[in-house]
């Protein structure tokens, strides 16, 4: 499984200019993590929330596609966020679950860590429908 969401997710050039890397991939859950660069803070320095929603987007799309047939793909529908504290550290992990699958939405959530020296805090939570596309 892991593999063949490592082939997706090498073809965002999205996440690629994030730095953003796969670090997980199981059954209805994935794991993405990202450095906080100087190109993607805000004025106060911390993170940015596109940042933040970048990879959470794309942690819970991913787990959705771990739920589906060989060949599917997933496009997001929606997708609400909270932003529940600034993301101060060194790196940003989004975990996305998948909370009900179906053959034609997905509902999904993603928590965002902001990690730093071996300390965690939860600074967003999303929540959306993933649409499964055929490519």
């Amino acid at each position: 499984m892991m593999e063949r969401i490592q082939e997706s997710f090498g073809k965002q050039s999205m996440m690629a200019t994030l730095g953003a890397e796969l670090v997980a991939a199981t059954e209805g859950k994935v794991v993405i993590s990202a450095p906080i660069l100087p190109g993607s803070k805000q004025q106060h320095g911390a993170a940015h929330a596109a940042l933040t929603f970048a990879i959470g987007d794309s942690a819970a799309g991913y787990a959705a596609l771990t739920m589906l047939p060989e060949g599917s793909e997933v496009m997001t529908a929606e997708m609400k966020i909270n932003l529940l504290a600034p993301g101060i550290g060194g790196r940003l992990r989004a975990t996305g679950s998948v909370i009900k699958p179906g053959r034609r939405f997905v509902i999904v959530t993603a928590e965002v860590h902001a990690l730093m020296n071996g300390s965690e805090t939860l600074i967003a939570i999303l929540q959306g429908t993933m649409v499964p596309v055929q490519p």
